[in-house]
């Protein structure tokens, strides 16, 4: 089997300048790795949290989701799968800016990238029972959780729609409207 270190992993990729061509790396599965993201979006190796913020900035630019719904590891020659509880990054409240389009909600992820939530980068709500669980999708099919405070500025900016005969709330961002949940009592 081959070797699982993750400091060999991030040796293959090569250092950090811009995002690796990770849709272009298409290794065979090497296995599973036992490297964990949890609901928190804190990094866990054999059970213990990765402390080097570096660390993680690294592996997080080798990571992307597949079709399967997996998330993976990957550099030019290898492919590890780990587990994540829910999405790997996490994303603060937004910047809002003014743009050509009009309003643009700028997020930044938990490792440190910036993304603008419009037709690339969209904004989903996904309702498990009463709780909103919003996400920004970024790169690589991998999604940023909001945090609580994120959600919060969210639906303060919120506007009423009509869509497809349904009352929503949502938000504007670079010439796109995201449907945040339906409109009504109490905003539920």
């Amino acid at each position: 089997m081959p070797d699982s270190d993750p400091s060999r992993l991030l040796a293959q990729a090569g250092p950090r300048r811009g995002r690796p061509p990770l849709e272009r790396w298409q290794p065979p599965l090497s296995g599973d790795i036992d490297i964990r993201i949890d609901r928190d979006g804190r990094w866990w190796h054999e059970g213990r949290p990765i402390e080097r913020e570096a660390l993680v900035q690294l592996f997080a630019g080798i990571l992307r989701r597949e079709a399967d719904g997996g998330h993976y590891l990957v550099t030019p020659i290898e492919k590890w799968r780990i587990t994540v509880e829910d999405a790997p990054l996490l994303a603060g409240p937004p910047e809002r800016l003014d743009g050509p389009a009009g309003p643009r909600l700028r997020f930044t992820t938990s490792v440190g990238d910036v993304f603008d939530a419009g037709p690339q980068y969209p904004i989903e709500v996904e309702y498990r029972g009463d709780e909103p669980r919003p996400y920004l999708h970024v790169h690589h099919g991998l999604r940023a959780r909001l945090t609580r405070a994120a959600f919060v500025e969210l639906a303060g900016l919120a506007e009423p729609a009509s869509l497809g005969g349904r009352e929503v709330l949502g938000v504007y961002s670079d010439g796109a409207f995201f449907v945040l949940g339906p409109a009504g009592e109490g905003g539920n």
